[in-house]
C-alpha cells in the first residue's frame, strides 16, 4: 500500500485514519484517487477534499459505526461506498463484540478493495452464474442449523465473525495446520473464486489454466473430503504453495492468487518507504525495491520478493517471533503466479499480454540459488 500524508500539516497517515493526530483535521478517503484527504466542512454532511478541489463529497453510511473512512460524491444516490456497498449481512450489532469484530473486518475488506481498484479488477457486474459479489458476516452464536464457515459459493463470501477474534483464529490455523491465517488472508483467498468465475470460467483461457493447475472439473466435495481424510500428498512441496492449494485446482488457484495479491501489496508498501535490501555478508542479496509492483513485470516482482522475505523472516526470528512470510515459492508455484499476473494484467488493459512466465522461473532459481529455505 502507498502512503499518506494530511494535506493540512503533512503528518504521515495510516490509510484507516480519521483525524490527523497533528492538526486535528477530519479525514476521509478517495477510493478513486486512492488517497486519505483532509476535509474541511462544505455543508450539511458535505465536506470539501484539500485532496481533490472543487467536488464535495459525504461519508459513506457506515462511518457513522467507526468501521468505513471512504467518501462518496455528495451527489450520487449511493449511501455506501464502493467497499462497503457489497455486504448483504452484517453480524447483531446489538452485541458490543459484534461490532467490535466487524470493525477489524471491515478493515481487512478495506484493504482488500484498496488493491482490487488500483489492479483495475472489476467490482460491478455477476459471475458466470448471474450473482454479483456479496458479503455475508455471519455469528456462529446467533447462526441457526449448521455451523458458519467461512468460505466462498457461487459469488457470496462468507466470513465467520469469530475470525476477528486472535485466540480463535489462531486455534483454527493450529488445528488446520495452516503456516498462515488473517483476516486478509481470507479476503485474498475467497475473492480468487469469484474472479475464477469472472475471468478464466468459459473464456479462452480455461484450457491453459487446465495445463497449469489441474481440471476443474474433478469432484470440488469429493477431493476436499480426501484431502481432510489424507491430508496433502508427500512431495507437496515441490507443487503448491500451500498444503490446501493441493486439495482441489480452485483451492490452488485460490492460495496463488492470495499470495500474488500478499507481493504485490507488501512490495507497494517496501517502495513507498524507500526500502532496499543491501546485506552486509553478500552484495548478490540485494534488491532495489524502487519500482511500483502494480505495474511491473513478474520477474522484476519476484526478484525484490525473495530477498525482501527472506530479510524480514530474519528480522521477526531475531523477535523471537514467527516468520513474517513462511512459505517457499518454487518454479511451479512462480509458474502460476505468472498466469495469474497475466490474467490480471489482462483484464486491465483490455488485450493479451505476453507471458514473462521463463523469465519470472529464471529470476525464482536464481534466487532460490541465494538464499537458503526459510523453513
Amino acid at each position: 500500500m502507498k502512503l499518506f500524508e494530511c494535506q493540512n500539516c503533512g503528518q504521515p497517515l495510516y490509510f484507516e485514519n480519521t483525524k490527523c493526530e497533528s492538526c486535528g483535521a477530519r479525514l476521509g478517503y478517495l477510493p478513486f484517487e486512492a488517497t486519505v484527504t483532509a476535509l474541511r466542512p462544505a455543508g450539511e454532511s458535505t465536506w470539501h477534499a484539500l485532496a481533490k478541489r472543487g467536488t464535495r463529497y459525504k461519508f459513506c453510511s457506515n462511518a457513522g459505526l467507526g468501521v468505513c473512512n471512504w467518501l462518496i460524491v455528495a451527489q450520487e444516490p449511493d449511501q455506501f461506498c464502493i467497499a462497503c456497498r457489497h455486504n448483504r449481512t452484517i453480524p447483531n450489532l446489538s452485541d458490543p463484540e459484534n461490532l467490535r469484530r466487524w470493525r477489524l473486518i471491515e478493515v481487512a475488506k478495506h484493504r482488500l478493495f484498496y488493491t482490487l481498484l488500483k489492479l483495475r479488477l472489476p467490482l460491478d457486474g455477476k459471475n458466470k452464474d448471474g450473482n454479483p459479489l456479496t458479503f455475508d458476516f455471519l455469528d456462529p452464536g446467533a447462526a441457526v442449523g449448521p455451523p458458519v464457515m467461512t468460505g466462498h459459493a457461487n459469488g457470496l463470501i462468507t466470513l465467520n465473525v469469530a475470525e476477528a477474534d486472535d485466540a480463535e483464529r489462531e486455534r483454527v490455523r493450529g488445528k488446520m495446520g495452516e503456516l498462515y491465517r488473517t483476516l486478509l488472508g481470507h479476503f485474498r483467498h475467497e475473492i480468487a473464486h469469484y474472479y475464477w468465475d469472472r475471468l478464466i470460467a468459459d473464456t479462452p483461457k480455461l484450457e491453459s489454466f487446465r495445463q497449469i493447475f489441474g481440471d476443474e472439473r474433478a469432484d470440488y466435495a469429493q477431493a476436499l473430503q480426501s484431502y481432510h481424510a489424507n491430508g496433502p500428498p508427500a512431495d507437496w512441496r515441490q507443487h503448491f504453495i500451500s498444503a490446501y492449494a493441493s486439495s482441489h485446482p480452485w483451492e490452488d488457484f485460490a492460495e496463488i492468487w492470495a499470495h500474488y495479491f500478499h507481493m504485490v501489496d507488501t512490495l507497494e508498501t517496501a517502495n513507498a518507504f524507500g526500502l532496499a535490501v543491501r546485506p552486509k555478508l553478500s552484495k548478490s542479496m540485494t534488491a532495489r525495491i524502487d519500482f511500483d509492483p502494480l505495474y511491473a513485470e513478474l520477474d522484476r516482482i519476484i526478484e525484490a520478493w525473495l530477498p525482501l522475505t527472506f530479510a524480514v523472516n530474519s528480522i521477526n526470528r531475531s523477535m523471537g517471533v514467527p516468520d513474517l512470510y513462511p512459505f517457499v515459492l518454487g518454479p511451479a508455484m512462480i509458474g502460476k503466479l505468472s498466469f495469474v499476473h497475466d490474467c490480471i494484467r489482462e483484464q486491465a488493459r483490455g488485450k493479451s499480454t505476453p507471458t514473462g512466465r521463463m523469465r519470472a522461473v529464471v529470476a525464482g532459481l536464481r534466487q532460490r540459488v541465494r538464499f537458503p529455505s526459510t523453513r
